[in-house]
């Protein structure tokens, strides 16, 4: 295993990185990276432990539903790259799993690789997203045939791929990416049916980065939640990437097109559901608060809206219970969550959580945007004055009511929070792709035949007319 020094040393390997129109020589020292790279260091060491046989539980495959219920519930606690790995690898799993009747072969590199990367201790991200270019239009047909990765040359040895993935959360501050196609692919489209695993400093690999850190000059008690936790957004280009063909999970085969991203939207979803969980009991708690330190705990509509926010928690923690519960297993004994409950709860807390942000806003007041910074409290000539007038009873002093309305705004109304509005609904696919999941595996068959009961109608066809059709 690595320790988190290690883990830093080793992100200077060449990698070609980018932020705000400047290169980035080490990732580990540019301001508007470095947060992510350290918190995923805390990872490495709070996880550390020596041994050549040690290996982190990210590596871990649970095979019962006891073991998938504990591996989700470790993960409230860890970095996003240590989830995305674990999460990734379970995916890479699922898929070789499904297309081992069909290619033995992807499933043997896929278990090699899950071993591998145990072994070297590494973080992985998935890049799923193409540019796509004209939307209405099939890869094949795009202006320029790079708008979805594909593969431009085949050799004995490997393959070579090129083209663009976006919104690559932590790829710069990750070892791999996990290439995989965005969505099933249709005869013609054979080079874009394209999986592999690229490390990040892959001759041809460049990473253009967007970072919601907050500025380094910037007074860390005005981001109370941001300055300690960071995500970078990678749009990462593959400019004629070599890959070995140990590392080549699909490479043309139609039929598994749509295998990875089918797997990686199970496991992802499941993740932002366990997260959703930990998301929605953090915006309950920070309205019950903030409506206490207003003195307006006790209002009708306050205690409604606090009521609705439980509601909603309570269904996101219901719908994650659920999926785990009712788990399904592959042929190897592996432990998957149940598709269903997991992209129905994972539609409901994204399509519902921009209301929960306004109930929260609501509740809080204009003091969410507007109050003075901490820095203000402090300076002898403001600080009075603030010390006066931010105040509200006994027990809430402007020191303890500020810093509320100032982790509110960061962590749902500025750069962080308008990263997560986004991200709730779009991380794992749209609301429309949990729909589609959803409509695929509920029991049609079992609604209709209930509505044709209460129809009165049977399931011939025969319309019962009397108790006395009914009876006999």
């Amino acid at each position: 295993m690595l320790t988190g020094d290690q883990y830093l040393e080793s992100l200077r390997d060449g990698r070609r990185l980018f932020v705000n129109g400047h290169a980035v020589p080490d990732v580990t020292e540019e301001p508007l990276l470095r947060g992510g790279a350290l918190a995923a260091a805390r990872g490495y060491d709070q996880h550390y432990r020596p041994g050549d046989d040690a290996f982190g539980p990210y590596f871990f495959i649970p095979s019962s539903v006891e073991e998938l219920r504990a591996t989700q519930e470790r993960q409230l606690h860890w970095d996003f790259p240590t989830i995305s790995t674990s999460n990734g690898l379970l995916m890479v799993l699922t898929a070789a799993s499904r297309m081992r009747p069909d290619f033995p072969r992807y499933a043997e590199r896929a278990l090699a690789y899950f071993e591998e990367s145990k072994r070297r201790d590494i973080r992985i991200v998935q890049t799923i997203t193409d540019a796509k270019g004209n939307r209405s239009l099939p890869p094949a047909k795009q202006d320029d045939p790079d708008l979805y990765v594909r593969i431009v040359d085949r050799g004995p040895d490997g393959i070579v791929i090129r083209g663009a993935k976006l919104h690559i959360s932590s790829a710069a501050i990750s070892h791999e990416l996990m290439v995989m196609p965005t969505k099933r692919m249709k005869p013609g489209e054979e080079d874009y049916s394209v999986a592999a695993a690229v490390p990040v400093n892959a001759p041809g690999v460049r990473v253009i980065n967007a970072s919601f850190a907050p500025r380094p000059d910037l007074d860390p008690d005005f981001f109370p939640y941001s300055s300690r936790h960071v995500m970078t957004e990678g749009f990462v280009v593959f400019d004629d990437v070599f890959v070995p063909n140990e590392r080549v999970f699909l490479a043309g085969e139609l039929e598994h097109s749509a295998t990875f991203a089918h797997s990686l939207g199970l496991w992802e979803r499941l993740g932002s559901v366990g997260s959703y969980v930990r998301l929605a009991d953090t915006l309950v708690g920070l309205a019950q608060l903030v409506a206490e330190a207003n003195g307006l705990q006790r209002i009708g509509h306050i205690k409604d809206k606090i009521a609705e926010m439980i509601t909603y928690a309570t269904l996101i923690r219901a719908g994650f219970e659920a999926a785990m519960h009712h788990a399904t297993f592959t042929p190897e004994g592996w432990a998957s969550p149940d598709e269903m409950f997991t992209n129905a709860a994972k539609y409901h807390a994204a399509a519902q959580f921009s209301l929960m942000a306004r109930h929260l806003h609501d509740i809080a007041g204009g003091s969410v945007l507007t109050a003075p910074s901490m820095a203000d409290l402090r300076n002898p000539e403001t600080g009075p004055d603030l010390r006066k007038y931010m105040r509200t009873m006994e027990g809430v002093d402007a020191d303890y009511r500020m810093r509320l309305f100032h982790t509110i705004r960061d962590f749902t109304a500025d750069a962080f929070g308008g990263w997560k509005h986004v991200t709730v609904i779009q991380a794992g696919g749209g609301l429309y792709a949990q729909k589609v999941v959803v409509s695929h595996h509920y029991d049609m068959d079992a609604a209709k035949s209930l509505a044709l009961e209460t129809a009165g109608i049977t399931p011939d066809g025969r319309v019962l007319t009397s108790l006395a059709d009914t009876e006999r």
